[in-house]
């Protein structure tokens, strides 16, 4: 069964072919991140024109690289939400158009779904049951995975994840956009312990997460120390990390704990956060837990991992529907895809 799969959500266009006898066929990203840096962040009409440019040239690229022609594919699987409504639609009205063409069913994804379960894309790849650490840039979520759609949602964010504090840190220390990869990068120039910042939530006995008091300790120190210079913002860098992954891992640690597992999947953009992975895989040495990890270019928004998602939904039977009308879901809780 080949699956086609469609990334729109934000600021990449994905496209990638799913066999579910041979794996990942083929795949093609685009990334806006040139377009979107002159404005400091993602500008959503201008993101949805570009989708609409990107799209097609995409498929094609996918379908030549794959040696596969459109009509073998079996099924259309596309980002239904969350994300930015506009570019969401570029997706969803493509998908749909191009599945009533050639007469096949289409699959709308869950953007996070996609993300759970992008390390099954991996050489190793982890098997059912498992504990996932979901951090994407709008999202801290620990769930169980016990299966494709049986999700037990463990902890979760209160209010800033932890991308979005990476992301408004670096601002705040007059990084570029996209602020994340550039304030991890500073990160691995600063020096430990210099600047020990809370760890929000570490001792709360249960696993969500809120990372905005951290946010403001960091605000409140740059105001203290005034005009930084490059010393002592990776200094500040470094202690940022170190609070969130301290926090990531930790609650990590309990939710395998929790929950009587000893596999972890890491996911989502900031699973990519090279000190995170750095203190999972130590604590795993010590701890006889196998980690697992999407490779680097999956961590961030891809076609691949919405195929994926597409085609083991469509194998199990799960939100397939035939071509013609739609919606998008531009906010769309993970927790109503949750069952055990």
């Amino acid at each position: 069964m080949l699956i086609l799969g469609i990334e729109s959500s934000c600021d990449e266009t994905g496209v990638a072919l799913y066999d579910t006898d041979r794996g990942l066929v083929a795949h093609s990203l685009h990334s806006q991140i040139a377009m979107h840096q002159e404005y400091g962040g993602v500008v959503p009409e201008l993101a949805s024109r570009d989708h609409i440019r990107r799209t097609v040239p995409l498929l094609r690229r996918v379908l030549a690289d794959s040696g596969r022609a459109l009509d073998a594919v079996d099924a259309v699987a596309y980002t239904q939400g969350p994300g930015l409504a506009g570019a969401l639609l570029v997706g969803a009205a493509f998908a749909e158009g191009l599945a009533t063409s050639l007469g096949i069913p289409t699959v709308p994804v869950h953007h996070l779904e996609g993300h759970l379960l992008s390390p099954l894309l991996s050489q190793r790849p982890p098997t059912f049951p498992f504990v996932a650490l979901l951090v994407s840039g709008g999202h801290s979520q620990l769930m169980r995975v016990n299966g494709v759609g049986r999700y037990q949602l463990l902890g979760e964010t209160l209010d800033d994840a932890a991308g979005e504090a990476f992301d408004k840190t670096a601002k705040l220390l007059g990084l570029p956009y996209p602020g994340g990869p550039a304030l991890s990068a500073l990160a691995e120039q600063g020096r430990p312990d210099i600047c020990k910042f809370p760890r929000p939530m570490l001792h709360s006995g249960d696993l969500d997460f809120s990372f905005s008091g951290l946010k403001t300790a960091v605000l409140t120190h740059v105001r203290e120390l005034g005009d930084l210079d490059g010393r002592q913002r990776a200094d500040i860098a470094r202690g940022f990390q170190d609070a969130i992954v301290e926090v990531l891992v930790k609650k990590s640690m309990r939710a395998l704990k929790n929950c009587g597992l000893t596999q972890l999947v890491v996911a989502g953009g900031v699973g990519a956060n090279r000190e995170l992975r750095r203190q999972l895989d130590a604590r795993a040495r010590k701890t006889r837990i196998d980690v697992y990890y999407p490779e680097f270019e999956f961590c961030t928004d891809n076609g691949a991992m919405i195929a994926l998602a597409g085609a083991l939904r469509f194998q199990a039977g799960l939100s397939i529907k035939p071509p013609g009308a739609f919606a998008v879901r531009p906010r769309w809780p993970l927790s109503e895809l949750t069952s055990n």
